[in-house]
């Protein structure tokens, strides 16, 4: 009975000491689920700090940087040899696992020996790389120049071009062509023997700008350029020629490749930009043999025109220089103030009669002519009137000039035989030219 009552009683003192406990615990909150406790998130620095060691340890140029970790935050001091090491620490540890913060203090040294180290070290791997591509850059340069220099070869064969070619400025031009298609050929090949066909396309489009800002600077010489080829392919002159370009008239001397050449009447030099004598009017009076001079003569209002006209027609048949097919010919021009002018025209062969020699010796021989036959040539006449009276104007009148006798023509004719001076002098020009495109063999417009 005893025993039983003891029982009772100290089961009754456990439950009454053990109720606050259970109670605090039924009250107590519930810690959520992930919390790390204080004692977890010490191991997890401890663990995270060993971690990016051990990454900046297995790359170069971090040697010098301390980490250390708390709470999750990275806390980074010390020295890197350069600004790109740098740059690279903090999305290096940005990407470890649990990181929450990076406080970055670390510099960038300014030691010489290490800041000169990395570049001593890449240098030298350059080096190591070069003579380890030495016996493939040998190969590819010997192709590149076997390839090239067969190009240059073949752009030497001059009787093979001028066979080719109308003229010597074509084949320079092709020639030119061929030396550039062999270059860039043996780059390509030097490229593709070396792997490096991906800077093909750079290079090529590199050279594309150049040559577009290139052709926008000197298009005016890209202009004449052009000009020449298609003046030497179709040639609307030929050396000698007596020619008018733009009002320039004289002899062409050549054709270069910039510009063409005249030898003036005066015997001084012209040079008119290929790209100008490409587009201007050209009047070649050289073409054809015969030529057609015309001058003017003004006679007395009252005169027989038609009469004139047949002394006139009639002298310049006379000339022994005049052709007769065409057949030289006249007609009244236009009505003067003072007199009616008459128009007289005569062709010459110019291979055998100068022309301003001739022209001036028909005017010579028209002019005596007709004032043989007793037509005058009138000077201009004036009316004047006076309202003074008659007897004042009497007195102030001039007395009359004397008559004048005409003066008798002179039968002789003068020498018109065509002169050479001017040709001679061109063909001395020519002679130590050596740039010109004009060639006899080339066609002529």
């Amino acid at each position: 009975m005893r025993r039983t009552t003891f029982t009772l009683f100290l089961a009754l003192g456990l439950l009454a000491l053990a109720s606050p406990a259970l109670k605090a615990q039924e009250t107590a909150p519930t810690e959520p689920a992930g919390t790390i406790s204080v004692g977890d998130t010490a191991a997890d620095d401890l663990q995270m700090a060993a971690r990016i060691r051990d990454i900046l340890a297995e790359l170069d140029g971090y040697g010098g940087v301390t980490v250390s970790v708390r709470a999750g935050i990275v806390t980074l001091a010390g020295e890197v040899a350069d600004q790109e090491a740098l740059s690279r620490l903090d999305p290096l540890i940005a990407r470890v696992e649990g990181v929450v913060a990076i406080e970055n203090n670390v510099r960038q040294s300014t030691d010489i020996a290490e800041r000169l180290s990395p570049a001593v070290e890449r240098l030298v791997d350059r080096f190591q790389q070069v003579a380890d591509y030495g016996p493939l850059l040998l190969v590819a340069a010997l192709v590149a120049g076997l390839v090239a220099g067969f190009g240059f070869w073949i752009a030497r064969l001059r009787r093979f071009w001028e066979r080719v070619a109308p003229n010597t400025f074509i084949a320079d031009v092709l020639r030119t062509l061929v030396r550039l298609f062999f270059s860039v050929a043996a780059v390509v090949v030097a490229l593709d023997i070396l792997g490096a066909t991906a800077l093909l396309g750079t290079f090529l489009g590199a050279a594309g700008i150049v040559g577009l800002a290139l052709g926008f600077a000197v298009r005016d010489p890209i202009e004449n350029f052009i000009a020449s080829v298609m003046l030497s392919l179709r040639q609307p002159f030929r050396p000698n020629d007596l020619v008018e370009i733009e009002g320039d008239t004289g002899r062409v001397i050549r054709l270069t490749s910039r510009a063409t050449i005249l030898l003036s009447l005066d015997g001084n030099h012209i040079r008119i930009p290929n790209s100008t004598v490409f587009k201007a009017r050209i009047v070649n009076f050289t073409q054809n043999a015969e030529r057609r001079f015309s001058f003017l003569l003004g006679v007395d209002a009252s005169a027989d025109l038609v009469r004139v006209r047949e002394i006139g027609v009639e002298a310049l048949r006379s000339l022994p220089f005049v052709l007769e097919s065409p057949a030289p010919s006249g007609w009244v021009e236009r009505v003067g103030d003072s007199n009616v002018e008459i128009t007289f025209t005569g062709w010459v062969d110019q291979t055998r009669t100068d022309f301003p020699l001739a022209r001036s010796e028909a005017i010579r021989v028209v002019k005596g002519a007709i004032e043989a036959s007793g037509f005058a040539l009138p000077e201009p006449i004036y009316r004047v009137i006076l309202e003074s009276p008659e007897e004042e104007a009497a007195a102030a009148r001039p007395p009359a000039p004397p008559r004048r006798e005409k003066a008798r023509p002179s039968e002789a004719v003068l020498d018109t035989s065509h002169d050479s001076t001017l040709e001679d002098l061109v063909h001395e020009e020519r002679r130590v030219a050596e740039d010109d495109l004009l060639s006899p063999e080339a066609p002529k417009e």
